[in-house]
């Protein structure tokens, strides 16, 4: 039986990949031992344990970009996370750790690496952050979603492996019926999915809002909206006070959508930020895309992921300061043009890698076979 570490979290983006791979290993071996660690306080402590798996938690918090009070709690939340990892890591004896990215990657990867466990990376991004690139020379393997990265990490420890993505998406022209009913949509309107992430995203809520008081792209339209729990009532509220009410007339706002799999299987075209998991699942389930990347990341992720895809015509891409002015005649025009539809399927399915958690399980399997390092 091997013993693993799985770290990281923050956002779905980061937690349901996790899970993934975790779900990807106990197939392989049922009887592995996994151990998730994240950041109080966040999305894996909730999500982790109702998916099956322990975890902890670290008090750790992500160093803001701009000025702010919250950075002078920087160091210490960090050399406490830093001592509680090594705590963990320590009771539980790994043979091999795992890190996602997100704000619990960097303290527990940096601790297995120092006690010389084996240890692999998955970087998620065209553009990889500073925890991973920092991490690079010490870990064994490196799993990446895109070619090109040797211009960042070793050339020698590097593996193309895609995305981890939920293993739900499989067969979802099957459930098409069942998601129809599950949110009470009409079978005969074009279904426009709206997804800003675990979190939700501002500007493309601003952006649908705008669509709807226009009354575009038309009647035939029905919005299946996840709009973000911290925009959920106030967003609510405003579509009351504009004669839109939610749960008539084809729209149909969630502050959190569980049932993605149903959401991709109801959806006809879909309209995304463009964190890379995102992208990786948008690439799965095949559907024309929007994508309106956030700026409020680091390094600018979201636009190179974006851009990966629009620079194929896989997708098509929206700057996030024009997003509200020109979602509603982008979204009419691709609804209206069959073609371009048809041509966004065909190259985005044509990036997909619908087996990168098995991938990553069996890479990180294949170092505890090395014995320590």
């Amino acid at each position: 039986m091997a013993k693993i570490i799985i770290s990281g979290g923050g956002t779905g983006g980061h937690v349901f990949p996790a899970i993934a791979i975790a779900n990807a290993i106990m197939a392989m071996n049922r009887e592995d031992d996994i151990l998730f660690i994240g950041a109080k306080g966040k999305l894996e402590m909730e999500k982790v344990p109702a998916a099956g798996y322990r975890i902890e938690g670290l008090a750790i918090a992500g160093f803001q970009r701009r000025f702010t009070l919250k950075n002078l709690s920087f160091p210490f939340k960090l050399i406490g996370s830093m001592i509680r990892a090594r705590r963990i890591v320590s009771d539980f004896g790994p043979d091999v750790v795992i890190g996602v990215g997100g704000y619990a990657s960097g303290p527990v990867l940096r601790t297995a690496t120092t006690m010389r466990i084996p240890a692999l990376i998955q970087e998620q991004n065209s553009y990889p952050g500073v925890t991973n690139r920092m991490l690079a020379a010490k870990v064994q393997k490196i799993c990446v979603a895109f070619s090109g990265m040797e211009k960042y990490f070793p050339k020698e420890k590097l593996v193309l492996t895609g995305n981890p993505i939920r293993q739900d998406l499989s067969g979802l022209e099957l459930k098409r019926n069942e998601a129809l009913d599950y949110f009470g949509l009409d079978g005969s309107k074009i279904t426009v999915l709206v997804i800003g992430g675990s979190l939700g995203a501002g500007t493309i809520n601003k952006s649908v809002f705008n669509c709807l008081k226009s009354g575009k792209p038309g009647e035939n339209i029905q919005w299946l909206w996840q709009c973000g729990k911290y925009y959920f009532e106030n967003l609510s509220s405003e579509l009351r006070a504009a004669g839109l009410v939610p749960g008539e007339k084809g729209l149909y706002l969630h502050s959190f959508i569980n049932r993605m799999d149903l959401a991709y299987s109801a959806a006809d075209v879909v309209i995304s930020r463009a964190g890379a998991i995102a992208i990786s699942e948008l690439c799965a389930i095949g559907r024309p895309v929007i994508l309106i990347p956030s700026p409020n990341v680091a390094e600018d992720h979201q636009m190179k992921n974006a851009m990966a895809l629009a620079d194929r015509k896989a997708a098509i891409l929206i700057r996030d300061n024009e997003a509200e002015v020109k979602l509603g005649p982008v979204l009419e025009g691709l609804i209206a043009d069959k073609s371009l539809q048809e041509e966004l399927k065909l190259k985005i399915l044509g990036m997909a890698v619908p087996d990168a958690a098995d991938r990553i399980a069996k890479e990180a399997l294949g170092l505890i076979t090395t014995g320590k390092v």
